[in-house]
């Protein structure tokens, strides 16, 4: 994308998630949905497609755009981005780096206009952190596979129309996974009720059963065996999109909160002026300014062909524990109210919990970086 187009785009969404989504979250937290309105003009706007190719009706950002574009879409609630999220990240990545012609053209462009939503279906319960134990099979009959097991903390789940199902083809471990393109509607496949989470109302998840699930050979997405791979590589990408989703929220805590410190008056003056609340909101900027920048210098060598994990890795850990370490600090420096509900930080405190955990917790993005140097 051109940088004038890129840049007016950056603009449009910034005001867009500042004038019309951040007034909403608290609807989003009562309801456990996004508004409609923000979904209609979100399609138009082409997020569900900002990482997709342009030649399937995407906005075809580069990394290191896509991680400044979501720099802004992390300003509100986690859920927001979610919504089409997962369809640009780790389920459209799959068919970017390993579909065929035929399913590209099949699915990428409904993806990008965000008439359908994808889901990434790799988590069991017995396989979360580590994928390679996964034990749902795809039994080969003919011209079909059929596919039976389980999937845990699917995001999107009660709304996907198409699911990246990785299944058990071959023996044992990774080399034994395969990757299947699975539509919603198709026999056998059913979807659980949505889970009851701790925060990040309106982003939905749950577990999704294959009961003889029949689908052609077609179905298939890359060659037999290489479904590990072609998770960890969208997950790879995925990692650094949530990096910079946790710099976006910590950077609005941190506007909470500076704003919460200037005009809260407490002893006779504003709590901002007492130096240990200064040294709270000064160590949130500067976990900030180094998050943002190990995302920006991340992406870059992304982009470069460089470092396509140990950055995205090093990114991921950090922001996303960083961000909780902001929320924690919001809560403070808010005190009581920063534990009432229907305040921000208290939302927030919530929501980033999360980050730490899921595409990877922190401590598998520890075993990676220090897999990568010892190596």
């Amino acid at each position: 994308m051109e940088s004038q187009d890129f840049a007016d785009v950056l603009k449009a969404v910034r005001s867009f998630v500042r004038d019309e989504v951040v007034p909403r979250e608290e609807e989003i937290e009562e309801t456990d949905a996004i508004p409609e309105p923000l979904r209609r003009t979100s399609r138009d706007m082409g997020l569900f497609g900002y990482a997709l190719p342009e030649q399937y009706g995407g906005l075809g950002l580069s990394l290191s755009e896509e991680v400044r574009l979501v720099f802004e879409l992390g300003y509100t609630s986690p859920a927001f981005r979610s919504m089409f999220g997962t369809s640009n990240g780790i389920a459209g990545q799959v068919l970017v780096h390993s579909g065929t012609d035929e399913q590209k053209a099949a699915w990428l462009p409904r993806l990008a206009s965000g008439e359908i939503v994808g889901a990434f279906a790799l988590t069991e319960a017995e396989a979360g952190s580590d994928p390679s134990t996964l034990t749902t099979s795809a039994t080969r009959y003919g011209d079909d596979y059929v596919i039976n097991g389980a999937k845990r903390f699917i995001t999107n789940a009660p709304e996907a129309d198409v699911f990246m199902v990785f299944a058990r083809t071959g023996g044992p471990g990774s080399r034994g996974i395969s990757t299947f393109l699975v539509e919603s509607g198709t026999a056998g496949l059913s979807v659980g009720p949505a889970d009851q989470k701790m925060g990040q109302r309106g982003a939905h998840t749950a577990e999704v059963f294959f009961d003889g699930v029949r689908v052609p050979a077609t179905a298939m997405v890359g060659t037999e065996g290489t479904g590990f791979r072609t998770a960890m590589a969208s997950l790879a990408h995925g990692r650094l999109s949530i990096a910079a989703l946790c710099v976006g929220l910590a950077q609005r805590i941190l506007d909470d909160t500076v704003e919460y410190a200037k005009t809260r008056h407490q002893g006779g003056g504003a709590i901002g002026e007492y130096q240990l609340i200064q040294g709270l909101i000064a160590d949130s900027q500067a976990e900030l300014y180094a998050g943002r920048s190990m995302v920006l210098e991340a992406a870059r060598a992304y982009d470069a062909g460089e470092d396509t994990k140990l950055g995205p890795s090093c990114a991921k850990y950090f922001c996303s524990e960083m961000v909780g370490r902001v929320a924690d600090r919001g809560v403070q420096v808010f005190g009581g109210m920063g534990y009432m509900r229907g305040v921000s930080v208290e939302r927030f405190f919530r929501d980033v919990r999360l980050f730490r955990i899921y595409e990877g917790t922190s401590q598998i993005q520890q075993l990676v970086i220090a897999r990568s140097l010892l190596r």
